[in-house]
């Protein structure tokens, strides 16, 4: 790959390139799988109003590591149904055929 002078950037088209590459394919999936419930609980929590303290009180976590896992910084906590279960909602994992992926 070859960068465009500023600080390894990659030039136009590399993106492409890079992602044909399958290590960069793993780490960019396993990012989306830290992204995307983080994601989800965010939605759900703003959409009933509530604060990330006030869902930490709910479901046990303290404020800081609600506001980690929103932005992606960790793995889903070891128990998913008590955030869950403190939004009014219902856990539900799933998986979605790759030819369906968007």
């Amino acid at each position: 790959m070859r960068g465009d002078g500023m600080a390894g950037r990659l030039t136009w088209g590399a993106e492409d390139q890079a992602l044909d590459n399958p290590d960069a394919h793993a780490a960019c999936e396993a990012a989306r799988l830290r992204v995307e419930p983080g994601r989800a609980v965010r939605e759900r929590r703003e959409a009933l109003g509530t604060s990330q303290a006030g869902l930490a009180r709910a479901a046990g976590p303290q404020q800081p590591a609600v506001a980690r896992f929103e932005a992606g910084g960790t793995m889903p906590p070891p128990l998913p149904d008590r955030p869950a279960t403190a939004l009014g909602a219902r856990l539900r994992v799933g998986f979605e055929p790759l030819d369906r992926a968007g």
